[in-house]
């Protein structure tokens, strides 16, 4: 192997090292999906229990309808970016429906949401501006950081003490600083403490952005996330998301009442040189955005699966996070525990998200599922059965 390359060989090892305990988990094969809930993985029926699909709208009728018909009415792709190739109405149509539904003034779409991060936050901040992240932030908001050449300062998780404190030794760079937090975190699925960080952004004359991937379409009366429940989007400056959860698509956004947002765009290197969200891509989550304003029981069933399914594991002695929310995530001490028990709920036809450190919080491992509204109740059963049985195999 050469010098290039070297820094390989110790991913080669972990990777053996794992296939040798179980199943690589980027190798198992989702070979058909049968439904938003359930699918045939290994040549094996599975009930789907880690997609983010908190909705339940890939399967959803309308919005397959309406994705099949942009397809053939504009083809499959827009094979460059806005910048270069121009906007399709699509694009300018859901740009439109977003800012309208989240009550701001403007908003630039993206490819995915991992570019929204990355092309909202390099655009705003540069060198001798300063980002406050909270440490559990995702990697994509890590990324955005080291794009955008700031000064980075992370503040203990949900920490608003810390947060304080760092934002008093600032000074007068609390007018060039961004504040960044997310609505509901992807490991845990715990809240910001957002009341508290929005009053801080007050207080000290900083800059907020939320991001409302996991909580768009789960938290707020409205379902604009965790903004809204928490009575605080007056304070939140950037409000950035994600098609591919409750959207059920792939796609980002960012919403804002600067008028800087829209001239993002042209200095956005994520934005500019990608391309441009596909017409079905487009056509379907402009439907989904439809129905998770005039659906609300989606919300409803969504928050009934993830109150049943947090309590049941918890009765059933399983450390989660500190709060029920459609992100239930076991914790485990050793890995090696994590990767038997998550092989054990595969034998059970039960698919959940395998995370080893580093990417789990404290280092710590974790078996995490994410509830969808699509789920049955016997579905949920199902899981909390299957828990049940790899958690007494395994103890005895």
């Amino acid at each position: 192997m050469t010098a290039l390359l070297e820094k390989f060989r110790q991913l080669a090892d972990a990777r053996e090292a794992l296939t040798q305990l179980s199943q690589d988990p980027f190798r198992v094969t989702i070979e058909r999906i049968l439904s938003s809930t359930e699918a045939i993985v290994n040549g094996r029926p599975m009930i789907l229990a880690g997609t983010n699909n908190y909705l339940g709208l890939t399967f959803d009728p309308q919005c397959i309808e309406a994705a099949v018909r942009a397809v053939q009415e504009q083809g499959t792709g827009t094979t460059g970016s806005r910048m270069a190739n121009g906007s399709f109405s699509g694009h300018l149509a859901l740009e439109q429906e977003l800012a309208e539904f989240f009550g701001r003034r403007w908003c630039d779409v993206f490819s995915t949401g991992y570019l929204a991060n990355l092309g909202v936050i390099a655009a705003l901040t540069g060198p001798g501006d300063v980002i406050l992240i909270d440490a559990d932030c995702h990697a994509s908001i890590y990324d955005g950081c080291r794009m955008s050449g700031a000064d980075v300062i992370r503040f203990r998780h949900n920490d608003t003490a810390d947060l304080h404190k760092r934002l008093r030794r600032l000074g007068k760079r609390c007018a060039n600083t961004l504040i960044i937090v997310e609505g509901l975190y992807s490991m845990l699925g715990d809240r910001a403490a957002l009341a508290e960080v929005a009053a801080a952004k007050r207080e000290y004359g900083a800059y907020l952005l939320v991001d409302e991937a996991h909580s768009l379409g789960v938290l707020g009366e409205h379902g604009r996330g965790l903004s809204e429940e928490a009575g605080v989007e007056q304070d939140v400056d950037f409000i950035v998301g994600t098609f591919s959860k409750s959207l059920g698509a792939t796609g980002g956004f960012c919403v804002s009442d600067h008028p800087e947002v829209d001239l993002a765009r042209y200095i956005s290197r994520p934005y500019i040189f990608t391309a441009s969200p596909c017409p079905s891509v487009v056509a379907s989550t402009r439907v989904a955005l439809h129905k998770l304003q005039t659906e609300p029981e989606l919300r409803v069933r969504l928050w009934d699966n993830a109150r049943r399914l947090y309590d049941e594991l918890k009765g059933l002695g399983f450390r989660l996070g500190p709060e029920p929310s459609p992100i239930i995530a076991a914790r485990f001490g050793q890995k090696e525990e994590t990767i038997a028990f998550w092989n054990g709920l595969l034998d059970q036809g039960v698919y959940v998200n395998m995370i080893l450190p580093p990417a789990a919080p404290d280092g710590s491992s974790l078996l995490r599922c994410s509830v969808s509204a699509a789920h049955t109740p016997d579905q949920i059963d199902r899981i909390c059965q299957a828990f049940a049985s790899v958690k007494f195999a395994l103890s005895s």
